[in-house]
């Protein structure tokens, strides 16, 4: 939430893209989004697997990727 905002738009100044386009730095596909948070990206972004675990990144996962693709 530091990073990214609680609405998911980001923080450039700390290098935190937005989450809720359609852009995506390394793809946005679920299991992409799941490979990111579990290991973090080019010492930018923490791995986060330590701290979360499977369970929590999943259902972190999901929320992630529902930002940007929303039901219409």
């Amino acid at each position: 939430m530091a990073c990214h905002g609680t609405d998911g738009k980001g923080n450039q100044a700390l290098g935190a893209p937005n989450l809720t386009d359609k852009v995506w730095l390394y793809g946005g596909s679920e299991a992409t989004i799941v490979e990111t948070i579990t290991n973090g990206r080019n010492n930018v972004m923490p791995a986060w697997q330590d701290f979360l675990g499977n369970g929590k990144i999943h259902l972190l996962s999901a929320y992630v990727y529902g930002l940007s693709h929303e039901k219409k």
